[in-house]
């Protein structure tokens, strides 16, 4: 049957209307099927059995773990295995492996298949939460969540490299180490759109991974696994409209200098070469931090469009902390090399957005180096807050 065009038009504005109603219809709703994992098929009867939990799967032949208030002793809640935690949420929670030397205790992953796709330019506020287990022989840091239009899958038990869209805010020197109580994982994402699949895990290679040893618990009659295994709960991923934010824990250092990050105006125009664009580029940083700035992140945006525009050209990144920086590093050492930890996120940074690793190299001057923008009428907080830099040099 033909139809007139008046109703085919009122039929495209119904669409759209329910279009609407559908997006709208997710604010708030948590996409992540069976977050806390208290939904099960059948029972539970031995470590490796993350699938029990309905919608969850392990993408990686070494196969995550789902513990649940049970008889069999290794997979019980609290008390099991790899130690006792009580559930963020509920009874049950899952358990993987964030990190082990050489791969000797195999990296674990969970994945789950999303309600719905993500829709293009859309915000999410994206949050779970870890404990480190106590049988665990180190801490580490990267454990983070990553967004994929097609699921990971291998029967291989082996890591996926691959980037993590959400980590710890302060992942650049927080190794995640608490063994009591649950620390949240938080972050927005934007979406580029069609993401359907969720994995949590670390994604990142040994040498980019930062970990530390854990002592033996002496109360807990348990054996330490040569790896660093994390109890994971409370997952979710919700949508969020402009005038929302994702309302994140984030605990401050009460030890903290100063909270002055530095900026200045950098103009760039048309007449300039792409080294003199790349090179008027400086990123500021807070104190004892290494996490990006808004604008510092706009810079090394474009930083990554001039480089892929110009094949040719290579980049030098330069660090520096300062003075106070290295002074409190002599007593904590979370604050040393905060230089390195600066360039590194850099490097990252750009190989994320496509740019070869060969044509990014690293130089770390400490608080050697300093800034030749301190004017003499700059106080003590200012000149400190110029000199925590990254600049940058084309070879």
């Amino acid at each position: 049957m033909k139809y007139p065009f008046k109703y085919l038009r009122y039929a495209a504005a119904f669409s759209c209307v329910m279009l609407t109603a559908v997006t709208y219809a997710q604010q708030g709703e948590n996409l992540v099927p069976n977050g806390s994992f208290e939904a099960t098929d059948g029972k539970v009867k031995k470590l490796g059995s993350i699938e029990s939990a309905n919608g969850w799967t392990s993408p990686t032949g070494a196969r995550a773990d789902l513990f649940t208030p049970n008889k069999v002793a290794d997979i019980n809640t609290p008390m099991n295995k790899y130690g006792k935690e009580d559930a963020k949420d509920g009874t049950n929670y899952a358990g993987f492996v964030g990190f082990s030397y050489g791969n000797k205790v195999p990296r674990s992953y969970v994945m789950v298949k999303l309600d719905a796709p993500l829709k293009k330019g859309m915000s999410y506020c994206v949050k779970f939460y870890v404990s480190l287990a106590e049988a665990s022989k180190y801490a580490s840091n990267e454990i983070g969540a990553n967004f994929s239009k097609k699921p990971f899958a291998t029967n291989e038990k082996t890591m996926i490299k691959d980037v993590a869209h959400i980590k710890h805010y302060n992942n650049d020197q927080k190794k995640i180490n608490q063994t009591f109580a649950w620390e949240q994982i938080c972050g927005t994402f934007v979406a580029e759109g069609g993401e359907k699949y969720l994995t949590i895990g670390n994604f990142s290679p040994d040498d980019q991974t930062k970990s530390e040893s854990m002592k033996k618990n002496k109360d807990m009659k348990i054996e330490q696994i040569i790896a660093a295994y994390y109890y994971l709960d409370d997952v979710s991923v919700t949508l969020m409209d402009e005038t929302q934010k994702c309302n994140c824990l984030v605990q401050q250092d009460k030890d903290e200098f100063t909270t002055t990050i530095y900026q200045k105006s950098i103009i760039v125009n048309d007449k300039m070469t792409p080294t003199q664009k790349i090179q008027a580029q400086q990123l500021f940083f807070a104190f004892g931090k290494s996490s990006f700035t808004t604008v510092a992140e706009e810079s090394l945006n474009l930083i990554a469009e001039w480089l892929k525009a110009n094949p040719a050209l290579k980049i030098e990144v330069i660090g520096h902390n300062d003075a106070e920086e290295d002074k409190l590093a002599m007593e904590r050492p979370i604050y040393e090399n905060m230089d390195e930890m600066r360039v590194d996120a850099v490097k990252r940074f750009l190989v994320e957005k496509g740019i070869q690793e060969n044509r990014i190299s690293t130089v770390t001057k400490n608080a050697d180096v300093p800034n030749d923008e301190i004017t003499e009428n700059d106080d003590a907080d200012l000149q400190l807050a110029k000199n925590r830099r990254v600049v940058f040099v084309v070879k």
